[in-house]
């Protein structure tokens, strides 16, 4: 079974990714780092349950490792947006065997963090980018880490026109994902200390 490990709001720049998410929820985002294989920056957000938010974008002070980037960066335009939502395996070769469709796996770090991700040679995932991303922790969870705002993950809406297969290609998730039919987006309903916030 998947599990939710994070969602992602990518910008054309980390200051306006950033400046998005903390003018949705109204709390501060932490500094994250760098993505070297992919020539990428994020800055992040501890939410209850082990979840997190990062938000991210291309770093222009790096040339990436490989190309194309994850998350279909490289083709990121207009503003700011909540795209993508990713989720953990226990074993990610085994959950490929079953979702091939997310790609191959590349081994990361950063800092203290090992993960494996499974990133698609387009860098685009099925179902408009809908389709959640795959890793494999192989460290302690980073949500451990994050310093938290008071800020709780109610419901992560994802809407697409083939919602039926897009929830069937998954299976069940374990967290608070909810399918539903309408056009392509991820939408975030996320308790804050100034209450309920959607982040989109």
């Amino acid at each position: 079974m998947l599990k939710l490990d994070h969602i992602a709001v990518a910008g054309e720049t980390l200051e306006a990714a950033r400046a998005h998410v903390e003018g949705a929820l109204g709390v501060p985002l932490q500094e994250g780092g760098q993505h070297a294989r992919f020539g990428t920056h994020n800055a992040l957000l501890g939410l209850a349950d082990g979840l997190y938010l990062e938000a991210i974008a291309v770093d222009p002070a790096q040339t990436p490792e490989h190309t194309p980037r994850w998350f279909d960066l490289d083709r990121f335009t207009g503003q700011p947006r909540l795209t993508n939502w990713i989720c953990s395996a226990e074993d990610l070769a085994r959950t490929l065997e079953n979702l091939p469709q997310a790609g191959h796996i590349h081994a990361l770090s950063r800092g203290a963090l090992q993960w494996q991700m499974a990133v698609p040679e387009t860098g685009v995932l099925p179902f408009d980018n809908l389709c959640p991303a795959l890793l494999q922790w192989d460290c302690p969870h980073p949500a451990a880490s994050l310093t938290q705002q008071g800020c709780s993950l109610q419901r992560l809406v994802v809407c697409h026109p083939e919602t039926k297969a897009l929830a069937q290609l998954c299976g069940p998730v374990k967290g608070p994902v909810v399918f539903e039919t309408g056009a392509p987006q991820v939408i975030a309903e996320i308790q804050t200390p100034h209450g309920l916030r959607l982040l989109q």
